[in-house]
């Protein structure tokens, strides 16, 4: 037995499940349900997963409260009192922390220790899992809960490490304040932790300047204290609101359109686009008519109708034509704010964009355009993660006779539902390339992946099975039938973290499902209806 501050971590367990973020924590619950061993190795130090890390200034969810939470508990459901709309960081992690107390979680976690390395050895039918403290786990299932925006990225810029300021980086912010009162502060990244953040530090920095490449679409949250009335008529038709959301499109009910945007007429559209804007909610606005993601001439209507608002709002015209993006509306993240473009009426916000004058090199002093150097006293890097793959390439996983996940994945990620891949028996992925995931409420997918992935086990272990491995015809069928769907849509046509297009010699595919989480849902029902079709189960 190998002990770390206080942990122990067992030679031997049914799975090793990496990661304590909010998939780890109910697959750690879900498993001991079924009295199987588990456990977890978390590189932080606490629980929460994106929640424990992603610590920076205004940093929210842009899920409402009562539906970005677990369904697996009415009790939970009942007891938890949410307070705001669009909760902080900090209440989120407060939840998660209530969670890993209340089913006592911890006690199977291993904090502050990274998972290097798995192999498979096909005459055991087991996995051998090493980390970074020189650990070595065997287990019969090795199960990656690494979250799809896990892996920090900084921007691919020379001199980064000679600035003399202070360096923050949103992904992996500090746990103590940070206070940027009286100082110059430059912000590289405009993405949903950049249009998070700039407002907050422009409040208390005497000098902000903000260096966008590639604008986000953007709209007011709207967010307010929860009102007593409301939690009690949640909590009082939850089942029935659950439900609905298992069977919607992204895993928040809404109300299904039945018109295009090309049918009605300006004055009803423009209407339609207003009740949105001031619901504070992104899938009201991308909901709105029938054909926003697959029609360009659809899509337009509603790029030029927000260009409109930000060219209201923000009063020099330079810059608001600047704020305004040209690809089209959610094909990369959309982000929800609270004065994110009324930030830049403040006199002392600045927008230099990098399209027109590009990011030379961080210096000594601060940052080099191809324009001029910008001298501060803080530099922060929102700019964001190596999505959706990056966790799981970041291990150096080892399947049948040796083969590397990261080297078969060089093309793009190659999935089974997104949950496993060909020559990787007994790996699961939660939430992986191929699943709706971030394109969904990332909590409804999650229990969906978790309740499949332990229902599998239990299938295996009433027939006497050792393994489960997707096959590579189902698996090659499956990438064609993500990437054929993806083709009808719009999102090919913007360079977003979708499509890996953040990430340098990353290829560019579209790695989530859209087809939905009620349709995706079923699919992989009926594939476990169906003796798990589509796997290899082996004795």
């Amino acid at each position: 037995m190998t002990t770390i501050e206080t942990r122990t971590v067992p030679p031997r367990v049914d799975a090793v499940i990496v990661g304590a973020g909010f998939s780890g924590m109910y697959l750690l619950h879900k498993l001991r349900e079924q009295n199987l061993t588990a456990v977890v190795f978390e590189a932080g130090a606490g629980v929460g997963g994106t929640w424990y890390w992603n610590r920076y200034p205004g940093a929210r969810v842009d899920v409402e409260s009562l539906a970005y939470s677990y369904s697996f508990s009415e009790d939970l459901e009942q007891e938890y009192p949410w307070r705001e709309r669009y909760p902080t960081q900090p209440e989120i992690l407060k939840y998660a922390n209530h969670v890993a107390d209340r089913f006592d979680l911890r006690r199977d976690i291993v904090f502050r220790t990274r998972v290097t390395g798995a192999g498979w050895d096909d005459d055991s039918r087991t996995w051998l899992v090493r980390t970074e403290h020189e650990d070595a786990v065997t287990a019969r299932f090795l199960i990656m809960a690494t979250g799809c925006l896990s892996t920090p990225k900084l921007p691919e810029i020379p001199g980064i490490e000679t600035f003399k300021g202070a360096s923050y980086q949103t992904s992996r912010w500090p746990h103590e304040d940070v206070d940027f009162t009286g100082k110059r502060v430059g912000i590289i990244g405009t993405g949903s932790s950049g249009v998070q953040s700039i407002p907050v530090i422009a409040e208390q920095a005497a000098d902000l300047t903000v260096f966008q490449r590639t604008p986000s679409f953007s709209l007011p949250a709207r967010n307010r204290p929860l009102r007593p009335d409301e939690i009690a008529d949640m909590r009082a038709t939850y089942r029935a609101y659950r439900k609905a959301q298992r069977e919607s499109s992204g895993g928040v009910p809404v109300v299904v359109p039945t018109k295009s945007a090309l049918e009605v007429s300006d004055e009803e559209r423009d209407a339609a686009f207003e009740q949105a804007w001031e619901s504070g909610s992104l899938v009201n606005l991308l909901s709105t008519f029938t054909d926003f993601a697959i029609s360009q001439e659809a899509n337009d209507t509603c790029r030029n109708w927000i260009h409109g608002k930000i060219r209201e709002i923000v009063r020099d015209p330079r810059t608001a034509a600047d704020l305004c993006p040209e690809y089209p509306v959610g094909t990369k993240r959309p982000c929800l704010d609270t004065n994110y473009y009324e930030t830049y009426n403040r006199p002392n916000v600045h927008l230099v964009s990098l399209r027109r004058t590009p990011l030379v090199e961080v210096t000594e002093k601060g940052i080099r355009t191809s324009e001029r150097e910008y001298e501060f006293d803080a530099i922060v890097y929102a700019t964001g993660f190596d999505a959706m793959t990056g966790a799981l390439t970041g291990v150096d996983i080892r399947g049948r006779d040796g083969l590397s996940l990261k080297e078969t994945w060089s093309a793009g990620p190659r999935t089974y539902l997104g949950i496993g891949s060909s020559g990787f028996p007994n790996l699961f992925m939660i939430t992986g390339p191929g699943s709706p995931s971030v394109l969904s409420n990332m909590i409804v997918s999650i229990e969906q992946h978790v309740e499949w992935v332990a229902g599998a086990i239990a299938h295996l272990d009433r027939e006497g099975l050792r393994a489960i491995e997707a096959t590579p015809e189902a698996q090659d069928a499956w990438v064609a039938h993500v990437n054929e769907l993806a083709g009808y849509t719009l999102y090919p046509k913007a360079n977003s973290w979708y499509m890996g297009t953040n990430v340098p010699g990353k290829t560019r595919v579209f790695m989530p499902y859209v087809g939905g989480v009620g349709e995706y849902r079923k699919k992989c029902d009926d594939v476990a209806a169906r003796g798990y079709e589509g796997f290899s189960l082996i004795a």
